[in-house]
This record gives C-alpha cells, sequence and structure tokens, in this order.
C-alpha cells in the first residue's frame, strides 16, 4: 500500500483537508493570481523571489533553480506559475510519483524548451534513479541515456536546454543533501495569519462574485487553518448556503451557521478532529494514550489519526505526542468544554503516580 496516496485519499474528503481534488483545481485555476504583486501573504518569499527573477531577466539568463516547501495548500504551484509568467516562459508540470525510472524523467528533460520552467510537484517522492540523473541536469544541463545492458550497455550524452528547475515539496526533510544543495534558491512556505485570510477570502469573493462584508471574511478566516485552499473552499460553501438559506450575502452570522452545518468549529476542528479529542479526553482522561488504542475508539486507521487529524491538533496546542503516548493539553479540554481532572491539569498526571 502506498500510504502517501491513502492519507491523500483520506484528507480529500473533508472539508478542512488541505489537499485538492479535482474540483478544488479547477477552480484555483481561476483564482490563482498571476503575478507576485497580486500574490497575498508570505511577504519575505516574495521579496526574495522577486529579487531573483529580476536579476536573471536583467542578465538575460534563466532563473536559478527553485525549492518551495511546505505544507499542501499555501501557494506552491501558484508561485511556480508566476515564476514562468514572470520569465515569460512557459511551463510543464509533473510531479514525483510520475518519474518512478531515470528513462522517464529524461524524457521530459529532452522535450524542455530554451528557459522553459519545470514544476516537480512532490519531488521527495522522485525514485533515486531518476533523482540521480537529475543532479547532473540541473548543475551542467545535460544526462547521460543508457542504452542497452550489461557489459555492452552505453552511456550517450545528451545536452539539455537551460532551464528552470521548481520542486515543491512538503517534506524537506527527506530530500537528500545532494539535491537540496543544487537549487539557487530555496523557500520556506509559513501558515498564514488570519489577516492574510481576509485579503484572500476578500479577492475570492470577488472573483466568484459573492457578496461578503469584513466580519464575514474573518468568520471563515478564522477557521481555515492559516490555509488558503481551505480558506477558498470553505468561502464556496458559505456562498451556497447564504444563497439558499439567505440573500446571498455572506455576514459573520451566514458565515457561522454555514461552517455549523458542515461541522467545522470555530478554531477550524471537523467531526475527525473532535473526535479524537473528545475520545482522548473522555474515555481516556486526557492520556497518556497509545496511538492504536486512540485509533479503535474513534474508529479510523491508525494513520488516519496520525498522518490526518494530528498534525493539525498539535500545532493549534490541543495535543502532545510523548514518549508514554498521545496526552490532551488543557486548550484541549477548555475548547471542548470539558472539566480536567486531577491528575490532567499537571499536564500528564505523573505527579499524581507518586500523590503528589
Amino acid at each position: 500500500m502506498n500510504w502517501d496516496e491513502t492519507t491523500d485519499d483520506t484528507a480529500a474528503e473533508r472539508l478542512v483537508a488541505a489537499s485538492a481534488d479535482g474540483e478544488d483545481q479547477a477552480v484555483e485555476a481561476a483564482l490563482r493570481p498571476k503575478d507576485l504583486d497580486e500574490f497575498i501573504g508570505q511577504e519575505k518569499v516574495r521579496e526574495q523571489l522577486d529579487l531573483v527573477l529580476r536579476a536573471a531577466r536583467a542578465r538575460g539568463a534563466t532563473a536559478d533553480h527553485v525549492l518551495l516547501s511546505g505544507a499542501p495548500g499555501l501557494g506552491k504551484t501558484t508561485l511556480s506559475m508566476i515564476i514562468a509568467a514572470e520569465m515569460e516562459a512557459p511551463i510543464r508540470i509533473t510531479s514525483g510519483p510520475a518519474i518512478q525510472h531515470a528513462g522517464d524523467l529524461a524524457a521530459v528533460l529532452s522535450s524542455l524548451q530554451e528557459g522553459e520552467v519545470l514544476f516537480l510537484d512532490e519531488i521527495h517522492r522522485m525514485s533515486r534513479p531518476a533523482e540521480e540523473m537529475l543532479y547532473m541536469a540541473m548543475e551542467d544541463f545535460r544526462v547521460d541515456v543508457i542504452v542497452g545492458k550489461g557489459p555492452g550497455a552505453t552511456a550517450i550524452p545528451l545536452e539539455l536546454p537551460p532551464f528552470t528547475l521548481v520542486g515543491a515539496t512538503t517534506r524537506a526533510g527527506l530530500l537528500p543533501p545532494p539535491l537540496r544543495d543544487r537549487f539557487g534558491f530555496t523557500a520556506h512556505m509559513e501558515f498564514y495569519e488570519p489577516a492574510e485570510l481576509q485579503r484572500v477570502i476578500h479577492r475570492s469573493a470577488g472573483l466568484l462574485d459573492v457578496e461578503i462584508d469584513p466580519d464575514g471574511a474573518a468568520e471563515i478566516a478564522g477557521r481555515s487553518r492559516g490555509t488558503p485552499r481551505i480558506a477558498n473552499r470553505l468561502l464556496r460553501r458559505v456562498r451556497d448556503y447564504a444563497q439558499v438559506k439567505a440573500d446571498g450575502v455572506i455576514t459573520r452570522d451566514i458565515a457561522a451557521a454555514a461552517l455549523a452545518v458542515y461541522e467545522v468549529d470555530a478554531r477550524g476542528l471537523d467531526r475527525l478532529d473532535r473526535a479524537v479529542l473528545q475520545a482522548l479526553l473522555k474515555l481516556f482522561g486526557g492520556g497518556p494514550v497509545g496511538l492504536s488504542t486512540l485509533a479503535v475508539a474513534v474508529g479510523e486507521e491508525r494513520e488516519t489519526v496520525e498522518e490526518v487529524a494530528e498534525p493539525f491538533l498539535v500545532r493549534e496546542g490541543l495535543l502532545a505526542r510523548t514518549p508514554r503516548g498521545r496526552i490532551g493539553t488543557p486548550a484541549a479540554w477548555a475548547h471542548l468544554g470539558l472539566t480536567p481532572p486531577r491528575q490532567a491539569t499537571s499536564g500528564n498526571g505523573q505527579g499524581d503516580l507518586f500523590g503528589a
């Protein structure tokens, strides 16, 4: 079983999933900013990338290879398209899982035009033979194509036109150092602040011809987990509710009512997130409890809880992973409106083992 694909499928079913399905990708194409001036958020990345692209244009050269890392839904694909637009170059889009053999990569590279941007999503999932071929392509703009097998195999050098590789990854730590070192510019995408997400929502609402007031945008932004993709998805669902249940104008009350229907609470937690917290707090007194036991309690696979639900709960400070198991934090008790038992108030209950 390819676990990355399994978790992607599970996450795609959730309204607050950061991954994108076919519908999201189609809508995103219409909502994507076309240049750096339109791109909202990621101020440092924008400023640094603008310098890299301006300098390349001034030299009349292709831009340095770019590595973008960060959680899904923060704009890595959008930035790759902006890089191509700013350099007035075509863009070729592929992904790591699609490059399973060195020959797959050689076919893509050999068809590139001079100055073209190659966007390689999920670059950390590329096969090792293709990865090693990419080293030479990035540095020397050539690849060695192996013809034949065994002692009679021959390496034929293939010259490549200068191109710009834009790699995107959600797990930069999985990239080998030789590959990371060949990128001239590396940027990490941060989660968005609520004020930035409000600007994203207002811009998207204008493109979707949806009327929304500032309080309505703030309500959606507060539940969007710091991710523009989620903000745009929630906006579309709230738009549907406003058109059916109200006069089509999104206010704070309308947004709150709509997202209550879709079970997304004030902190952006959905049904799965709350089920994990409720099991942890109500059934196990706040923990510590093992991951497998917690997964059984909520009726989900162990990997689903670990990879789909836990990252956001940990980031929000609602759950902690410890050597003894998962524990609920005081913030988790407060969010669910529950009173922690006495041993839970010390964090993990260790003090009460000795009567403290």
